[in-house]
């Protein structure tokens, strides 16, 4: 219903941040209308069980039915599953045990089969390609997910996929571009001592950080600030740590990453390119290039991107 983008975090980053962008619908669908009624009733009477819903709706994730272009995109890979702290998640590989591995992590409502134009042209520059159904999306496990869910199933990804051969680089879009830098990603252990060390990364259409998303999702259900604060007191309490941390800007240059590769779509209508800016000022050690015209999605489909992020990785 909604969920556009929705990472599973409301948190607040202690540095300045772009004004969020408002989310409007022009004429908004019965169902959201409905969820705004709620919320509205219930921030005035119970502000407890209207984070509670609200925390609900940030969490779920719709389970879209898979289109006809699906299974042609997951042909001839070898299917899988690789258990993580919340559940298992479904993965599937293409290429030669051995072969250096470029494990793809997708977005908010994705699976791994949106992937599908990447497959030939990794395996023709000689890389073993993994992707994943993340937690509570495709045929993984779970019904509800949150962003360190989502990252901590693509670690247990990697290091799966380390048990066959080297690892050579994350591919990410959106939710799980921020998922891996926010728990954060590492190279298994053992592969490059000390530290572990990811050759390269690459994340497309990354958020800024989650207070301008969770700014997102408040204006489209018109939350209000004591609601967001018991989100932002839920997810510490699920992490144990600062949720500042989280946030791309702080936790990108931490990273044990060799090389990062930003991409973003000048007109992306999801995630404003002024956020990759900001990580990228935050980040000077990554490399940011900018499309045009494919906006948040469209992004993964363009064969000049895919084109770009090859080289990179080689």
């Amino acid at each position: 219903m909604l969920n556009t983008y929705s990472p599973a975090h409301a948190l607040f980053m202690t540095e300045p941040t772009p004004a969020p962008v408002a989310v409007r619908y022009p004429s908004p669908p019965p169902a959201l209308r409905w969820l705004r009624w709620q919320l509205g009733v219930l921030q005035a009477v119970a502000p407890g069980l209207a984070e509670a819903l609200a925390w609900r709706v940030f969490t779920t994730p719709r389970r879209l039915p898979a289109l006809g272009w699906e299974a042609a995109a997951l042909a001839g890979s070898a299917a899988g599953w690789v258990p993580y702290g919340g559940g298992r998640v479904a993965t599937y590989s293409w290429g030669e045990a051995g072969a250096p591995a470029v494990v793809l992590v997708h977005g908010w409502e994705h699976r791994a089969s949106f992937w599908g134009g990447w497959v030939a042209p990794l395996r023709a520059a000689g890389f073993r390609v993994v992707a994943l159904d993340g937690p509570a999306h495709g045929r993984s496990t779970g019904r509800r997910t949150t962003l360190l869910d989502f990252g901590q199933a693509a670690q247990a990804v990697v290091n799966h996929a380390a048990q066959t051969g080297p690892v050579h680089a994350v591919v990410a879009h959106s939710f799980g571009a921020a998922s891996v830098v926010g728990l954060p990603l590492s190279a298994p252990a053992g592969q490059s001592q000390p530290p572990p060390i990811l050759p390269r990364l690459v994340l497309l259409s990354a958020p800024l950080g989650p207070e301008v998303v969770a700014a997102r999702f408040a204006e489209l259900l018109r939350l209000g600030p004591p609601v967001l604060a018991r989100m932002k007191a839920r997810m510490q309490r699920i992490i144990g740590r600062d949720v500042a941390e989280l946030a791309v800007p702080v936790a990108g240059p931490r990273l044990p990453v060799g090389q990062t590769l930003l991409l973003h779509d000048e007109h992306d209508g999801i995630v404003p390119v002024r956020e990759a800016h900001f990580i990228a000022a935050a980040w000077p050690a990554a490399r940011l290039l900018l499309t045009s015209g494919l906006g948040h999605n469209r992004i993964l489909r363009e064969p000049a991107v895919v084109r770009q992020v090859v080289d990179f990785l080689l």
